[in-house]
């Protein structure tokens, strides 16, 4: 027949998700910026765009699933997912080396900033204790990597048991991480909008922070598809691009805390 498709390339339907995740993105963007200028309606604008964001990405990861079950997903296609997601999460290094940059570019010449008294960390200030709850954490994301590793092997040697509890324990520690930080951000002895210091802290934890959560919900939606019997040793890809990504979230964070926690903190007194 002359419509039959003589190729392993896959092509996509039409899809109304790019289009309502980039309404929503910009909603929620919206929102933030509203609520940090103290209008009353922001906080309600960047939830109703975080809920398009979240529905968005459901529906999204549905077609996708629904792809792979249907057969679309041969080898030369899972080829160039993983091109695809090494790309995404080269992007995702570079928005890091921004906020890197910000915060070595004041913590570097701090002479250049007035209002921290020509000193890093700031003049007077207290910060947190690296060897307390950020090396607590830095423990518990390693111990996560490892764990996805598990998973990973035991899903390749066809071990489900495996690859389950692998994904159970990465799951509860990125879930305890995140708890620890929400800790930690509320016994803060600073808040954002008292320095640069202060900034570019909560700039750069907070999004690593956010990448985690995300992480961790990459990893829930694995565990799920692992109890239905979704990954096999020869077609794993979704569960290989969350590991991936929880990977890039462990590495990201030793740079922050060896950078900014330890060597930005260095001669100020702990909290």
């Amino acid at each position: 027949m002359a419509g039959a498709k003589n190729h392993q390339y896959h092509i996509v339907n039409p899809s109304v998700w790019p289009l309502v995740g980039s309404i929503s993105a910009l909603v929620m963007f919206a929102g933030v910026v509203m609520w940090l200028h103290d209008h009353h309606a922001g906080t309600y604008v960047g939830i109703a765009g975080l809920l398009g964001v979240l529905f968005t990405m459901f529906s999204w990861w549905v077609d996708v699933i629904k792809e792979a079950h249907e057969g679309d997903h041969t080898p030369i296609v899972q080829l160039h997912l993983r091109y695809g997601m090494i790309l995404f999460i080269a992007s995702e290094v570079m928005f890091f080396v921004a906020w890197f940059w910000a915060y070595f570019d004041a913590s570097l010449f701090p002479s250049t900033v007035d209002a921290i008294g020509g000193t890093w960390p700031p003049k007077g200030m207290h910060v947190l204790n690296p060897f307390g709850w950020p090396l607590f954490n830095t423990m518990v994301l390693l111990c996560s990597g490892t764990t996805v590793t598990w998973a990973h092997h035991s899903l390749i040697n066809g071990d489900r048991k495996g690859l389950i509890n692998g994904l159970w324990l990465t799951v509860l520690l990125g879930l305890l991480f995140t708890t620890v930080q929400a800790y930690e951000y509320t016994h803060a002895p600073f808040s954002f909008k008292d320095n640069i210091y202060t900034s570019t802290f909560f700039m750069a934890t907070g999004f690593h922070g956010f990448h985690v959560i995300v992480g961790t919900i990459f990893l829930i939606v694995c565990l799920v598809r692992s109890y239905k019997g979704d990954f096999t040793p020869r077609q794993h890809f979704g569960f290989e691009a969350a590991a991936w990504y929880w990977h890039f979230v462990d590495v990201v964070w030793l740079f922050l805390f060896l950078c900014i926690y330890v060597w930005g903190g260095w001669g100020a007194q702990y909290h």
